[in-house]
């Protein structure tokens, strides 16, 4: 048996393309209905995928977005010294780790005039690399701080103001209040951080605690005090997993040289429990609605060949080839398709919009509930493409191993 041979004459399948089209063009009222068939499979199916992307790809973006989500808080003050938090912060699951002083220690008044001043405000220590103030500047000399959006509305500042810090201790039975002039270089949004606080150099939190310890520093504009020594040790840490994932593994790391740590797992373990069950429940409903869709256009496509049993004969009888035939009949899919998925993409589109629009406005931030990428887009119409290419590629074979005389006889 002789192999079909599929090349065709560019001019044939011009001519083909036409005849396809012209055919469309006069059963029209039966092609509609083959669209409008495809149609109301395709865009519910792309509507779905839309939805399970959006709703799920969103919650765990929420976690991510988040930087609490992926801090490790050490409990209580320890003591550690500066070669193990080296190997803390060079662990591949941290993301960022920084020294910490004494929990009391991490507390100073801000003030910028007798009118605009903030009692016991958080100093946090900072680098590069924070997730607090990721996308924002941080601190490069010692007497700059960012500070959060709550602390610059109850001070009334701005990125490029001065204001004071203000610390006390008593030394030898006298109160003694250190200061020191400090310059806004940023101020962070406020889903960052929600307390008054002032992110600053490490250096200025420890000239803090060494000075409230007794030490002698100018810095802060008084000579009283015992000369200060090198820092050894710090009470604890600041720390950050460098994803989701990580954050039960770097607590497990802790737990096991006997620290106490607190990290929002609950939390994580809900939203990707959630997360998962959503998935495995869009993924079960379109992989139904994918083998309606299949379906679809095996129906579509298959009825409309034998209906067109007679056309293919008569085809034959004027010289068209096998192939040619074959060709004729993919051609018309794809043409069918080709509509077909337009439609239904410009309806999933208002799908979209609409959803994003009545639901997304409950969401913080108007968040998106349905969305594709372009890629997504890209995919859906290739493979709709190839499932009817295949289809009609079946039919058309079984087509055309009818002989034309055998369909002669019933006109």
């Amino acid at each position: 048996m002789s192999s079909i041979n599929f090349k065709v004459k560019p001019i044939s399948i011009r001519l083909l393309f036409i005849l396809a089209l012209r055919d469309l063009y006069c059963d029209r009222k039966v092609a509609l209905c083959i669209i409008s068939s495809l149609v109301a499979v395709v865009a519910p199916l792309l509507l779905l995928f839309g939805l399970k992307y959006g709703i799920v790809s969103h919650l765990r973006l929420n976690l991510l977005r988040d930087p609490r989500n992926l801090e490790i808080r050490i409990l209580g003050n320890g003591n550690f010294d500066t070669q193990w938090l080296s190997e803390l912060a060079n662990q591949h699951k941290i993301g960022f780790a920084i020294p910490l002083t004494r929990s009391l220690n991490t507390q100073a008044d801000l003030m910028k005039n007798s009118q605009s001043f903030v009692e016991n405000a958080e100093i946090i220590p900072t680098a590069l690399g924070d997730p607090l103030c990721a996308g924002h500047q941080v601190p490069q000399k010692i007497n700059q701080l960012v500070l959060s959006a709550s602390a610059a509305t109850k001070l009334n500042v701005a990125i490029g103001d001065t204001l004071q810090i203000i610390i006390s201790r008593k030394l030898a039975g006298e109160i003694e209040h250190g200061r020191l002039t400090m310059t806004v270089i940023d101020i962070l949004q406020k889903n960052r951080f929600t307390r008054p606080a002032a992110f600053v150099q490490l250096d200025l939190l420890t000239a803090m605690e060494d000075f409230r310890d007794g030490a002698q520093l100018d810095l802060f504009g008084l000579s009283t005090g015992e000369p200060r020594q090198p820092r050894k040790y710090f009470a604890k840490a600041r720390i950050y997993a460098k994803d989701i994932d990580s954050v039960a593994h770097i607590a497990n790391w802790l737990n096991q040289q006997h620290i106490e740590t607190v990290t929002r797992q609950a939390e994580i373990e809900a939203v990707k429990s959630t997360s998962y069950v959503l998935g495995i429940i869009f993924s079960i409903i379109a992989w139904v609605s994918s083998l309606g869709c299949i379906a679809s256009l095996i129906g579509a496509f298959l009825a409309n060949i034998d209906r067109k049993r007679k056309d293919m004969a008569v085809l034959r009888l004027l010289g068209f080839k096998s192939q040619a035939i074959i060709l004729y009949i993919v051609i018309q899919a794809l043409l069918l398709t080709l509509v077909a998925f337009g439609v239904s993409f410009l309806l999933y589109l208002c799908g979209e919009n609409l959803l994003n629009e009545i639901l997304g406005k409950h969401l913080p931030d108007k968040q998106f509930v349905c969305q594709l990428q372009l890629v997504h887009i890209v995919l859906a119409f290739v493979c709709t493409l190839i499932v009817a290419m295949v289809v009609s590629s079946i039919g058309a074979i079984k087509a055309v191993k009818i002989e034309p005389a055998e369909s002669l006889r019933e006109m």
